[in-house]
């Protein structure tokens, strides 16, 4: 078939908007609550993880080494998994524009549950679990933590656009960023979930920082074995939602073009071309929109990584703040970081996702400069402050990204095109930033962290300033105009 500038085949001439129907198996509630238990019990796998490379692991899994270098180390293993998360979207991206976003999503919530038990599982370098090699495994713990860590990023980089697809094709128009705040909340319950399940065994395990205290011997691993019984519950929900509309139109739509190709080099004696990737079709036509979205969040990942496993780690370490304090402001500042999502979210099917997240941009670039003179004050009120503010902005960005990214990409490679923006700012900002900041703390220079920070705002902000508004964006103009007839009219 023949294809000429930069449109995609079968998308030249988009059909007036049609709303996704909502059959009685499926509520817009039952959607809302299969994508935000879901989100919230891989972001919980993902979160616990950046908790104990700041608490547990240094001494664990790098006792050999000095604290800083330890806590480089960790972070180092942290970062791992958002160097897989790409991989994660463009296989996880393939398959869901293929096969459909709920399949996929179930895919992605076991391959995180079996990671996050098997670390819960994980003997350190010198030290065993659960009385099995007391002696530790030596270099295999760190490498086999490496793994394990990469598979977590793997999952969740087909974990974020899957969920936001799901709501949002769901969503009617006009009250899509509404709906596709309800994974965006998980990420919120999840860091709620995983501060407290921390907080909880620290104080029943006791015991500080020393490799003999029950924490470090069993208590943090707790949280990690948890998951088993959290995937099993997200497994059920997901199973019982059936696929979107969208895709099921989409689906249909490719069914009758390759029937109708195929009759046409039949007649005309010609080898019918093979089906494209979705990976090569997102690339090859809208790489300007993943590059722009990347770049437009990668300010608000560096954001939420710095405030979250970064200051946890600085807050115990460097400022002597007690473990059971800093977790406990984590769960206070996870509930202030959902009402952000949810306002922020809702507000921007009013004005629009650019001026939404334009202005949380605009907030990041003069705070993250005063982050760490406040901090380094020293009081517990100052940590507070930061982490609450810097949540804050981070959660005024979030809530209208769900919305955002499916609305820049078309049905039929929407997966892959979300999940690879949202994936590259998680580069970009989740794992080099932390990396960065722990060696520069190390050298003492912690207004170089804020500068750093800073400069990822600003770049983030020519980014929005390039990008289009696209609340107006309907993501249903691929399907068939005879298909208008199907609305959606129940919120939850």
């Amino acid at each position: 078939m023949t294809q000429s500038g930069t449109t995609p085949p079968g998308d030249a001439a988009p059909q007036s908007p049609t709303l996704p129907q909502v059959t009685q198996k499926t509520s817009l509630k039952k959607v809302a609550a299969a994508s935000s238990i879901g989100t919230t019990i891989e972001w919980y796998d993902f979160f616990i993880y950046g908790t104990a490379a700041a608490l547990v692991f240094p001494a664990l899994f790098f006792p050999d080494q000095n604290p800083a270098t330890a806590t480089l180390s960790s972070f180092a293993t942290f970062a791992v998994a958002f160097f897989a998360r790409p991989v994660g979207a463009a296989i996880f991206g393939h398959f869901g524009d293929r096969i459909g976003r709920k399949n996929t999503l179930v895919w992605t919530l076991i391959i995180m549950g079996v990671a996050t038990v098997f670390i819960g599982l994980l003997p350190g370098y010198s030290t065993g679990a659960f009385g099995v090699f007391s002696g530790g495994i030596g270099i295999w713990a760190p490498t086999l933590l490496v793994v394990c860590r990469f598979f977590q990023g793997f999952a969740v980089g087909g974990e974020w656009a899957g969920a936001t697809l799901l709501t949002a094709e769901y969503a009617p128009e006009g009250k899509r960023g509404m709906m596709a705040m309800w994974p965006q909340l998980g990420v919120a319950f999840a860091f709620f979930l995983s501060s407290g399940t921390f907080l909880v065994f620290s104080l029943v395990a006791g015991g500080g920082a020393d490799l003999d205290s029950p924490f470090m011997q069993y208590g943090w691993r707790i949280p990690f074995l948890l998951s088993a019984v959290l995937v099993l519950v997200g497994l059920w929900i997901r199973l019982t939602v059936e696929e979107t509309p969208v895709f099921r139109q989409t689906q249909a739509r490719e069914a009758r073009e390759a029937a109708a190709t195929e009759a046409a080099d039949r007649a005309a004696n010609r080898v019918t071309a093979p089906k494209t990737l979705p990976f090569a079709d997102a690339l090859r036509y809208q790489w300007k929109e993943i590059l722009i979205a990347g770049g437009a969040l990668t300010s608000l990942f560096s954001l939420f990584y710095m405030g979250t496993s970064f200051l946890t780690n600085y807050a115990t370490a460097t400022l002597g703040h007690s473990r059971p304090f800093v977790l406990g402001m984590g769960m206070i500042a996870a509930l202030i970081f959902g009402a952000a999502i949810a306002l922020s979210a809702m507000y921007s099917d009013k004005i629009g996702r650019r001026k939404v997240i334009g202005t949380s941009v605009g907030l990041a670039i003069p705070w993250t400069l005063f982050v760490f003179p406040i901090l380094d004050t020293g009081s517990t009120v100052a940590f507070g402050l930061v982490l609450f503010v810097t949540l804050v902005i981070f959660g005024i960005a979030y809530g209208p990204a769900g919305a955002l990214l499916p609305e820049l990409f078309q049905a039929r490679y929407r997966y892959t095109g979300a999940g690879l923006g949202y994936n590259l700012a998680g580069i970009l900002g989740g794992a080099l930033p932390p990396l960065a900041a722990a060696a520069m703390i190390g050298a003492g220079n912690t207004f170089g962290v804020g500068l750093m920070l800073s400069a990822l705002s600003v770049m983030s902000m020519v980014c929005i300033f390039l990008m289009t508004e696209s609340s107006k964006n309907a993501i249903h103009a691929d399907a068939e105009p005879d298909d208008s007839r199907l609305v959606a009219t129940e919120m939850p």
